[in-house]
């Protein structure tokens, strides 16, 4: 089953009157978890994409890019985009409903924060209204400043993050120690690993990019230490 026909189903309390934010409160366990992380991109995604003032046709397309919408299921995401806007609730009541969702994941938090920086920078500027926002919602999610520091380098031009960062080592850190860490990170980025951990199929895709800065990193501190 779709994860977009699972989300219908999830949303049609919405009937009832219910706001988008209450639906986090029905989705803690598996396989439910699937559907509360695609909601809660794309919701705070929405929410992000005010910040700048201005919601772009590159936006709504980055939510396509990020969890490879299906043509059929392109209805439910935007029904998805538009409530959320619609929403009077503020984004940091989302933040903080996903935060107590995932309370101890903070794997899951990256993984948010990486769909948020995407579609962030979709339209190719970097505002700092969203970077606020991002900030925001990292402080919320408890993610420590470093962590959100090396993914803002990863996503935003003219930033090239240290390899150090992206593989989470002290810049004085052994050859073995990089090695370690570079074949920890890649096992935990697995596409196995991360549906395990709850991202649905659709968007797996989302850590291509992660698993590229990692290689990177571990090419560029091998290759100095040839």
């Amino acid at each position: 089953m779709s994860v977009w026909t699972r989300i219908t189903e999830a949303l049609s309390a919405l009937a009832s009157g219910e706001g988008l934010s209450a639906v986090f409160d029905r989705l803690r366990s598996p396989p439910e978890r699937s559907v509360a992380f695609t909601i809660a991109v794309i919701a705070l995604g929405a929410k992000m994409a005010k910040a700048d003032g201005l919601v772009t046709r590159d936006e709504v397309t980055a939510f396509r890019e990020v969890f490879q919408i299906a043509e059929a299921d392109t209805a439910g995401a935007a029904r998805v985009f538009d409530l959320a806007r619609q929403d009077v609730a503020g984004f940091e009541e989302y933040a903080q409903r996903i935060a107590r969702m995932f309370e101890g994941q903070p794997e899951m938090f990256c993984d948010l924060m990486e769909g948020l920086f995407h579609i962030a920078m979709a339209d190719g500027t970097y505002h700092p209204n969203e970077d606020a926002f991002l900030e925001t919602v990292a402080d919320i999610f408890g993610m420590p400043e470093a962590r959100f520091a090396a993914l803002r380098a990863r996503f935003v031009p003219d930033t090239s993050p240290l390899p150090h960062s992206v593989l989470g080592i002290a810049p004085g850190a052994t050859l073995a120690e990089a090695r370690a860490a570079w074949r920890t990170l890649v096992r935990a980025n697995h596409p196995d690993v991360l549906i395990a951990r709850g991202l649905p199929e659709e968007a797996v895709k989302m850590a291509e990019k992660r698993m590229i800065d990692i290689n990177r990193a571990w090419e560029t501190l091998s290759g100095k230490a040839a």
